[in-house]
């Protein structure tokens, strides 16, 4: 099994509106990067500018909403009051952006949760993952340089990125004020505790 469909299992059987998709052969992350395959080239592919936002017509949009293009806006998904969604934003159907929630170059998959005070900063959200309140993707390390990935064996790979925050596998849940470091992978079904620090593949020992 790919690495994209063991963190993200449920992209095999998905049958419902867009997704961005991922270049066979290619890191899950690299989807966040700056090239023809990356997600702001995909959205500018379903619109007309790049400055330009699609916004499906079963979307609910709260009060005092700011979107920055090229984003997309799913259907059925909720951007809640004050939440800000900055270029490369894709929201899937059925996904949620709470009060206060900021998303930049990042895919939440269809019903996953960015509800209460996030920021989701170059990372993909699995399906039905869900952050607590006040969890942060943090993406740049404090020296700028580029950010390594660690699998689950241990392996470690130079994501040849320096802003990348977070993999969420399906099903994950991220406690409430918990961080994680550039570069962490969330296994599908992973369940963080609360005000924690991750780094890495969470579950394995460092």
């Amino acid at each position: 099994m790919s690495l994209l469909f063991s963190i993200f299992p449920q992209l095999n059987d998905w049958r419902g509106g867009d997704i961005p998709k991922w270049s066979e052969g290619r890191f899950p992350w690299q989807i966040l990067e700056k090239d023809e395959d990356s997600l702001k080239s995909q959205i500018t592919k379903l619109i007309v500018n790049e400055s330009d936002v699609f916004i499906h017509p079963n979307a609910l949009i709260g009060d005092f909403v700011t979107i920055e293009g090229p984003s997309f806006i799913g259907s059925n998904a909720i951007i809640r009051s004050g939440a800000y969604l900055r270029g490369g934003s894709w929201i899937c159907e059925g996904a949620l952006v709470g009060h206060c929630s900021e998303i930049k170059n990042s895919v939440l998959l269809p019903n996953s949760k960015a509800p209460h005070f996030n920021y989701v900063g170059d990372s993909v959200v699995g399906f039905g993952a869900n952050l607590g309140a006040g969890v942060k993707l943090s993406n740049v390390r404090h020296d700028k340089s580029d950010i390594a990935v660690s699998l689950e064996d241990g392996t470690r790979i130079d994501s040849k990125l320096s802003k990348f925050g977070a993999l969420v596998g399906d099903g994950a849940k991220i406690g409430c004020n918990a961080v994680t470091n550039p570069g962490a992978i969330i296994p599908p079904g992973a369940m963080i505790p609360p005000n924690l620090t991750v780094s890495g593949w969470f579950g394995t020992k460092s």
